[in-house]
């Protein structure tokens, strides 16, 4: 029996291997999922927002057949690599918004389970974007932890497997990176 899981694979093998057709033969079998992930990014936008879900997924799926020095290792992998893409997307129309009005109307997400302690914080995309970068430098797999747990929306067990660590250090690393990141986003430590 073939489940999704191995046709997903065996496209991005042929996608590899740049079988002329792989590319539209995997959209089917990933749209319905990248359209569930952009739009989770989309509940935390702000209402107006000029891009809309469908041009996300596109966008973002586009980059990512294209891109020739990835390796895929399955529908997980691609899925990770489709939330980085995604939200470097929305990064990069979050910026150009910001340079063209000055700082106005910035794209604002909620880290609410940043810290369950405290009340939810809405977070300007750029800046989150910013600390991610400097966590990455200081910590890469709980950078990688942050983007498949709060930007893919993966579970503990789902960002372990893509990791290849375990669930134990997974929920280690979601803790102190939501921790780091509340930090600096809400007047820490810069």
């Amino acid at each position: 029996m073939i489940t999704r899981q191995t046709e997903v694979t065996a496209m991005l093998q042929q996608l590899e291997s740049g079988h002329p057709s792989a590319a539209e033969r995997l959209l089917p079998l990933v749209y319905d999922e990248m359209r569930l992930l952009a739009e989770s990014f989309f509940r935390a936008e702000r209402p107006g927002h000029t891009l809309q879900p469908t041009a996300l997924v596109h966008e973002a799926y586009l980059r990512l057949v294209n891109e020739r020095t990835t390796q895929w290792n399955g529908k997980a992998h691609f899925m990770a690599i489709a939330a980085q893409a995604m939200r470097r997307i929305l990064i990069n129309h979050a910026a150009a918004q910001r340079t063209a009005k000055r700082g106005g109307a910035w794209s604002r997400i909620s880290l609410c389970e940043a810290n369950a302690s405290e009340p939810a914080t809405d977070v300007n995309l750029v800046d989150l974007d910013e600390a991610l970068n400097r966590l990455e430098r200081l910590d890469a797999r709980q950078c990688r932890v942050v983007e498949l747990r709060f930007f893919s929306g993966m579970s503990v067990e789902q960002a372990a497997e893509t990791l290849g660590i375990s669930t134990r250090q997974v929920e280690l690393d979601w803790r102190m990176a939501k921790a780091w990141l509340f930090g600096r986003l809400n007047g820490g430590v810069r």
